[in-house]
C-alpha cells in the first residue's frame, strides 16, 4: 500500500455476550470467563494500547458494565464509542420475564422514571397522548444515551448512536423513510451521528438514494470480508453499493468472517476498499488483542 490511509479500528464486543456467527461450539469454547466484565475491560483496553481507538457495542448490561470498569482504572487515553441500540436478545429475554411486550413497556416506563432523565420523560408523555412513534422513539433515545453516558469514561466521546439491524431492516422492508429520517435528524440535532447496522447494505444504500437521504450524516456498520461472508445479496453488490455511498461513514464488521480468514489475508482485501472508514473486530484473548490491532494499525501505515 502507498500512502497510509486514516480508518477507525474498533473493538466489537459479540465475544462479550458470547456470540459468534459461526457455530455455537465455537461460543462455549470461549468459557464463561469472557463474559465477566473485568476481563472483557481488560481486553478492550489492551486492544487500545495496541493500536484500537473506539469500543463498538449493544448497549446492554453486560456492556454498561465493561465501560464502568474501564471508567473505574482512570485511563487517560481517548476513546470512541459507537453504540448499537436496541440489544434486541436482552429485550426479547426481558419480556419474558415480565409478562410480554405489556409488562416490557411498563418496566421502561418505570427505568425511565427512575432515570431522572426529564428529556426522556416529557418526550415520552407526547408520544403516549398522542400515540406519536417519533416521540416514543426520542424517549429511548433520550434514555439509552443517558445510560451510556453515565457509564462511559471520562475520555470517551460518544460519536454514534446506530439502529440496531433488526430496526433498519424493518424500516427498509416497510419504507418507514419518515421514522428513519426523524431519527437522523433528531441525532444531528443532538450532536451524535445517526447510524445504521445492517446485513443488506446493497439494498440500504438503494432505498437511501430513492429516499433523497444524505450519506454525509450517516455511519453504516455492515459485513465486508474476503469470501463475501454475511454480504447480501453478494460480495460484488456490496462493493458497488459502497462506491455509491462514499460519503458516509462505512464500518466492515464480519472482517474475519467469523474467524474464518486471518487477520493478515482479511486486511489485504479490506485495505483495498477505498471508501471505508473503519472496521470492527471483536477479540477474545489477550494475545488476540495484541496481535490483531498491532497488525491492524501496521497495516494502515504501510
Amino acid at each position: 500500500m502507498g500512502d497510509s490511509r486514516s480508518m477507525s479500528l474498533l473493538v466489537g464486543d459479540n465475544p462479550f455476550h458470547n456470540i459468534s456467527h459461526l457455530s455455537q461450539a465455537r461460543s462455549r469454547d470461549r468459557g464463561d470467563e469472557i463474559g465477566n466484565a473485568g476481563f472483557a475491560a481488560g481486553l478492550v483496553v489492551s486492544s487500545m494500547e495496541n493500536g484500537a481507538d473506539g469500543f463498538m457495542f449493544s448497549v446492554s448490561e453486560t456492556t454498561l458494565s465493561i465501560l464502568k470498569t474501564i471508567r473505574d482504572m482512570n485511563r487517560s487515553e481517548s476513546m470512541k464509542l459507537y453504540a448499537i441500540v436496541p440489544y434486541a436478545y436482552e429485550y426479547v429475554r426481558l419480556a419474558t420475564q415480565v409478562g410480554g411486550v405489556s409488562g416490557l413497556a411498563r418496566r421502561m416506563a418505570k427505568q425511565v422514571l427512575f432515570s431522572m432523565n426529564f428529556k426522556a420523560m416529557a418526550a415520552g408523555l407526547k408520544g403516549v397522548v398522542r400515540m406519536d412513534p417519533v416521540a416514543l422513539l426520542k424517549t429511548y433515545l433520550y434514555y439509552e444515551i443517558s445510560r451510556i453516558k453515565s457509564s462511559a469514561p471520562r475520555q470517551a466521546s460518544l460519536d454514534s448512536v446506530m439502529l440496531h439491524e433488526i430496526i433498519t431492516e424493518m424500516a427498509l422492508a416497510l419504507n418507514m423513510d419518515w421514522f428513519l429520517k426523524a431519527y437522523v435528524e433528531f441525532m444531528v440535532k443532538l450532536g451524535i451521528k445517526p447510524g445504521f447496522e445492517t446485513r443488506n447494505f446493497a439494498y440500504l444504500v438503494q432505498k437511501f438514494r430513492e429516499w433523497k437521504m444524505d450519506f454525509s450524516k450517516v455511519a453504516i456498520a455492515t459485513p465486508f470480508n474476503k469470501i463475501g461472508f454475511q454480504m447480501n445479496p453478494s460480495k460484488e453488490e456490496c462493493e458497488k453499493a459502497l462506491v455509491e455511498a462514499g460519503r458516509s461513514e462505512v464500518i466492515a464488521m464480519s472482517v474475519l468472517a467469523a474467524g474464518y480468514l486471518r487477520p493478515r489475508e482479511a486486511m489485504d482485501y479490506i485495505l483495498n476498499l477505498q471508501n471505508l472508514k473503519g472496521v470492527v473486530v471483536g477479540v477474545s484473548r489477550e494475545s488476540q488483542a495484541r496481535e490483531t490491532f498491532k497488525l491492524l494499525e501496521g497495516s494502515l501505515k504501510t
